[in-house]
């Protein structure tokens, strides 16, 4: 792409490269080069190989489901996978040392496994299940991650991860802040460290449906408000009073503030291990038996709030071939704006009267779901504003400059 920077704005170039990863054209050239097609990039954590890693659960499960990875059709429409090619040992020998999950410890010198990172917002978004089974055959408790907000992590953790795993979760921490509540009620982000209970007021129905959608799975959520060191103690009393109107859990974390040795924690884990103590009646949100339509649209009634789902040309003839292949029995995995409920990330707050447009479904035969892309989410993020790039350069005597 020749580029003249003296003549576009960087944004123009940033727009041009957006489009560019989304509609790249390989296979030309005659038949040595293969077949032409519309073709495009995956950041690693949304890669399907970077699913499995985090799905198996063990290196023989891992090779069955390399194996089993659908990387393109023959010509009469028939899915051909990567054990049609036999390549799935080589696979598997490249990641056989990967696979084991990293201990660390904390600064509070606690044990901790570090292992795998698929995004939530374009991929299931659940460390590795290796890990998760190791930890809890080793402690009486085990706290997992599942990334960004509650309607892509939790959502996924349950219908996808725990799904697969047979896992039954004792509790949900939803962690808040006042900062993004207030952000969620319409306050800029340069003003977020100004006290404003209007600001906070108008943010919390965000909070609610969060709370109000991991009930829909049978767990308690309890609410850690995670304290940011300017947050008044106005806004997190309130906040606190909120939670106690609501009829939930809530406590104030301050491990960062006090150190990151945990003592800022010891309330939020007081709540936690009651919780767990206590009875729940874990459920997903849907049976497997529904078809992948049927799945998409409840997920977006049920978790999002959107009034239903809009489904595009080539979304449906995917779902089409997703049902020939014999493919619906998949979860779902929604790949979408992890800003907002909706697929717009400007439309803050708890939205209603929306719909989510479907624009392609992705079959993840390996990792055994169903990738539902909408709006204008990307599975390669662009660059920021001002790569780091343009900062790079070596001085006259040959050192490097620009890497700090």
């Amino acid at each position: 792409m020749n580029i003249d920077p003296r003549r576009m704005t960087f944004k123009r170039v940033l727009d041009m490269n957006d489009r560019a990863l989304r509609e790249v054209v390989i296979g030309l050239g005659g038949p040595s080069q293969g077949v032409p097609r519309q073709d495009g990039f995956d950041i690693t954590v949304a890669s399907e190989i970077m699913a499995i890693f985090c799905l198996a659960s063990d290196l023989a499960d891992l090779r069955g489901r390399l194996g089993r990875i659908t990387f393109g059709y023959s010509y009469d429409r028939a899915p051909v996978t990567v054990a049609d090619l036999g390549v799935q040992g080589a696979l598997t020998l490249l990641l056989k040392e990967a696979i084991k999950p990293n201990l660390v410890q904390t600064i509070a010198g606690t044990p901790a496994l570090v292992h795998g990172g698929p995004f939530a917002n374009i991929a299931h978004g659940c460390n590795s299940l290796i890990a998760t089974q190791t930890a809890r055959r080793l402690a009486d408790i085990v706290v997992t991650e599942a990334g960004f907000g509650a309607d892509l992590g939790a959502e996924k953790f349950m219908d996808i991860k725990a799904r697969t795993a047979g896992l039954a979760p004792s509790a949900v921490v939803v962690v808040a802040t006042v900062r993004a509540l207030k952000m969620q009620g319409g306050m800029a982000k340069d003003q977020l460290t100004r006290l404003d209970l209007a600001a906070l007021e108008a943010g919390v129905p965000n909070l609610r449906r969060h709370l109000r959608n991991v009930e829909k799975f049978g767990v308690t959520p309890i609410v850690a408000i995670n304290k940011f060191g300017l947050d008044s103690q106005e806004e997190l009393d309130w906040l606190l009073a909120w939670c106690a109107a609501e009829g939930v859990h809530a406590a104030v974390a301050d491990v960062w503030g006090r150190g990151g040795g945990g003592d800022g924690g010891d309330e939020l884990a007081a709540l936690v291990a009651r919780v767990v103590a206590g009875p729940n009646s874990f459920r997903h949100l849907y049976p497997l038996e529904l078809s992948v339509e049927d799945k998409i649209r409840t997920i977006v009634q049920e978790i999002y709030g959107a009034d239903g789902v809009d489904f595009s040309v080539p979304a449906l003839k995917r779902l089409a071939d997703i049902e020939r292949n014999g493919w619906s029995g998949l979860p779902v995995c929604m790949a979408k704006t992890q800003y907002s409920f909706t697929d717009d990330a400007s439309r803050l707050g708890a939205p209603k009267g929306f719909t989510i447009h479907v624009r392609d479904l992705l079959p993840k035969t390996g990792a055994g779901f169903i990738v539902a892309l909408t709006g204008a989410v990307m599975t390669m993020p662009g660059l920021p504003a001002v790569p780091a790039a343009l900062r790079m350069d070596v001085d006259d005597a040959g050192n490097p400059v620009g890497l700090t």
